[in-house]
């Protein structure tokens, strides 16, 4: 396996598991975007963002935007951690929300996180309340399965966190 460094942002901790499982995998390096150097990052052959969705954006995603010119002969994948369940169109959604002009032919791969609204901030337990309240009022036959996926973790603690959804990225690195 080629030399790699993974780039994580982690909020809230699903992001960063998957991030630990995977440089079990790979032995690549890490940092986490906030320390990241554009110098020590362009000396790898594999790079991986990882991040996780909030509101439709994918955190940390700005170190590659801001870089790509000098990263783009580099083989470049982005993994997203999101509470939903994977659903096609949404993600395909978020990727054409996120990866425009250059970066839309990057690789994009998708794992399950985790839901704790007692570890959230108040700004992010409040706005998801709020999201809550606001489907609440749909008629549940009518729901998407985010919907679902958010109404079912009502006073819930969840962790969908798994291994097998590094799987199709650890085939593209390899």
């Amino acid at each position: 396996m080629e030399k790699g460094i993974i780039i994580y942002q982690s909020k809230y901790g699903a992001t960063k598991k998957y991030v630990d499982w995977l440089m079990e995998e790979t032995k690549f390096d890490c940092v986490e975007t906030q320390n990241a150097k554009i110098k020590d990052v362009c000396k790898y052959n594999t790079i991986i963002l990882c991040g996780g969705i909030y509101a439709s954006g994918i955190a940390g995603l700005s170190f590659l935007r801001k870089n790509y010119e000098i990263l783009k002969n580099k083989k470049i994948a982005i993994f997203c951690v999101g509470a939903s369940p994977f659903e096609e169109q949404a993600f395909n959604e978020v990727k054409a929300h996120n990866l425009k002009e250059d970066l839309k032919n990057i690789p994009t791969f998708y794992g399950r996180g985790a839901w704790d609204e007692e570890n959230m901030t108040f700004k992010d337990r409040t706005l998801c309340k709020m999201l809550q309240k606001w489907v609440a009022k749909k008629d549940p036959n009518t729901y998407e399965p985010w919907m679902k996926a958010l109404m079912s973790t009502i006073g819930e603690k969840c962790d969908w966190t798994n291994k097998e959804y590094l799987k199709p990225l650890l085939n593209y690195i390899n």
